[in-house]
């Protein structure tokens, strides 16, 4: 895409802040790296930018192509900032998908019996401290570098604002993993390993303090952070302290005042564009990390290769099959009234196509739905943006592994296809950014500060803001998606039963206003033909929140809908304090229907799994006079 470059093309220069900042094996933090360059070498403009970049390249956490090299020594999708299958497998959101046997470790996190030696959570450890480093890179030479001969105070205050963010947004992701973790800044001696014995919080509050005092409204560059992407993640960090006043305080300068980078008011945009990488860096967009498929490097090492993975088996996409929607979450976006059913979604199952082969009969759900479920999940007979009804079966790797659904929200359209796809690799590689903040969980985590310490009504402004963006129905998945590319576009079945085309292609009918699939077994008979209607949506305001705890209920079941599938349930749940008795009720619904899978082998453990294990491996290399400077999370 000609704007996913700005700041990422510049990454290209990573291998120079590489010199500086990185060296190989699990010590990188206290090794001298060979060829480093001096920090008086780096100590001018160019030098503090190109360690800033360093620093940036160390969001995504990407290699050259996502296996097995990307800034912690692993594959992309270990670390992947969406938090795929920490936030979202690990929240009820998504089964691992694929089958048994492929990428066992995710077995582990996902029934909760995950432990120190656990390979994903070191390599997530040491991906974090990387970018941590990088920043702090940024900050010790940045203190050495004159003032004068263009280069100003107002610079040094946005390079030191921009490097702070990043180590805020670093240490933030750090602390909701693991609880109490080392304190590393620019003036720790880096060869000491450090304790984990105290409270972080104030430090990474500075951090975004200082960001948002000193960072400009716009930048230069659309990746990079501006004061109000800063103001979000302070406010963000208040709420993980139930510092609600504090938040609530911020949220609403943002509400009303915010802007993006690129200096567009902060705004919910249409459903079709929230998650459209044609569209991204729009006015929704708070702070994202920057993504791009081809950047002149000849790899996919800048392009979103952390979900290369999860995308339907057996189709265009051609890799992997993970990352599969849960019954229990598609039932949630099921609706009475156009309200959702908070305390009876999992009395009744939203239909689907288990154990039915794609040149089988088919009738999807009939009762009705919120329109996000379709940007949201893939389901059989509904449009899969313009790739056609979704075949079902054919496309899933193993329905009675992981269930008959595939994740949506970061799949492209098919006529973007040659824009936001590099397919060079063995996996797809995107221009898909990772949408860390967005205006709408900015919206509900405001409602949430203004239901603890504000006004009810208010909340519900804020609740039915995002609920009336997906009550426009100009921008519901709809039979005219289909069209694009399918067989022919006829006025009757007479028309339709005289194409020519294959078994798994399409014809949409106007006069019906619907699309019929081919199943098979010749053309000129009706009965081997699907035809799919339309989904019946219905999605209406709250018009009060009730009481209190009412108003909690709705505003965590609204973060659920808007944002399932984006990597933040898992964490929600542990901040509101209801992990256990959510994810156990989880796994007692989603196991049984799938015996083979890791759901029937554990269970959450409270005043445990809230947090992860330190990794072993960085307890062993914290050892000084053979005692281990860190220590261990409670159960583990």
């Amino acid at each position: 895409m000609k704007n996913s470059k700005n700041i990422i093309v510049i990454l290209v220069l990573l291998f120079t802040a590489g010199l500086f900042t990185k060296a190989c094996g699990d010590d990188f933090l206290t090794r001298p790296s060979q060829g480093s360059l001096s920090e008086d070498v780096l100590a001018d403009r160019t030098g503090v930018e190109t360690l800033l970049i360093g620093a940036y390249g160390a969001l995504s956490q990407t290699g050259a192509d996502g296996w097995g090299d990307g800034v912690h020594g692993g594959a992309s999708w270990e670390v992947c900032p969406s938090n795929w299958i920490y936030g979202s497998v690990m929240g009820t959101e998504a089964h691992k998908g694929s089958d048994a046997g492929d990428q066992i470790v995710v077995n582990s996190l996902g029934s909760f019996r995950h432990d120190a030696a656990n390979p994903f959570l070191n390599a997530k450890w040491r991906a974090v401290f990387e970018g941590i480093t990088r920043a702090n890179s940024v900050l010790k030479v940045l203190r050495d570098v004159p003032i004068g001969d263009g280069f100003s105070e107002a610079d040094r205050a946005r390079f030191e604002g921009e490097a702070r963010f990043i180590r805020g947004h670093f240490y933030f992701e750090l602390t909701r993993f693991f609880g109490r973790v080392p304190w590393i800044d620019e003036e720790t001696d880096a060869l000491t390993p450090q304790p984990n014995d105290q409270n972080i919080w104030p430090m990474i509050e500075a951090d975004f303090n200082y960001a948002y005092n000193n960072l400009p409204e716009t930048q230069g560059q659309v990746g990079r952070p501006n004061s109000w992407a800063a103001a979000s993640y302070l406010a963000k960090t208040y709420m993980y302290q139930n510092k609600f006043a504090e938040a609530r305080t911020l949220y609403t300068s943002i509400i009303n005042n915010g802007r993006t980078s690129n200096g567009l008011p902060y705004d919910l945009v249409p459903l079709d564009q929230v998650h459209n990488p044609i569209y991204k860096n729009h006015a929704e967009s708070i702070f994202a990390i920057q993504a791009s498929p081809d950047d002149g490097t000849g790899t996919i090492q800048n392009a979103n290769t952390g979900m290369m993975l999860n995308y339907p088996y057996n189709s265009p996409f051609r890799c992997c099959g993970f990352y599969q929607p849960t019954q229990y979450l598609v039932n949630a976006f099921q609706t009475n009234n156009g309200l959702p059913m908070i305390d009876g979604f999992l009395n009744s199952n939203v239909v689907n196509d288990m154990g039915i082969q794609s040149n089988q009969q088919f009738t999807p759900h009939a009762g009705t739905l919120d329109p996000r479920l379709d940007y949201t999940a893939g389901r059989r007979g509904v449009a899969f943006h313009d790739w056609g009804p979704h075949p079902g079966n054919r496309w899933i790797r193993d329905q009675a592994y992981s269930g008959p659904y595939a994740s949506k929200k970061h799949i492209w359209w098919q006529k973007d296809d040659s824009d936001v796809n590099n397919p060079t690799s063995w996996a797809p590689g995107s221009s898909f950014n990772i949408q860390i903040i967005r205006f709408a969980d900015v919206l509900l985590m405001a409602a949430e500060a203004e239901i603890e310490v504000g006004s009810l009504a208010t909340a519900r402004d804020y609740i039915n803001r995002v609920r009336e963006r997906a009550a426009n129905p100009a921008h519901w998945v709809n039979n005219d998606f289909n069209a694009g590319y399918a067989a022919a576009v006829v006025s009757s079945e007479a028309e339709m039963l005289a194409v020519e085309l294959n078994a798994g292609q399409w014809v949409v009918r106007e006069d019906r206003g619907t699309t019929f699939t081919y199943l098979g077994g010749g053309t000129t008979s009706i009965a081997n033909w699907n035809e799919y209607a339309e989904p019946n949506y219905e999605i209406a305001l709250y018009q009060d929140l009730g009481s209190q705890q009412q108003a909690r209920q709705i505003v965590r079941f609204e973060r659920k809908l808007e944002l399932a599938l984006e990597g933040h349930r898992f964490f929600d749940l542990v901040r509101w304090g209801i992990a256990e008795n959510a994810i156990n009720t989880f796994m007692d619904f989603e196991g049984p229907m799938f015996p083979s899978s890791y759901l029937n082998e554990g269970r959450f453990s409270g005043n445990k799994n809230e947090v992860f294990p330190i990794p072993q491996r960085q307890i062993d290399l914290s050892v000084v006079g053979g005692e281990a400077r860190l220590t261990q999370n409670p159960g583990y």
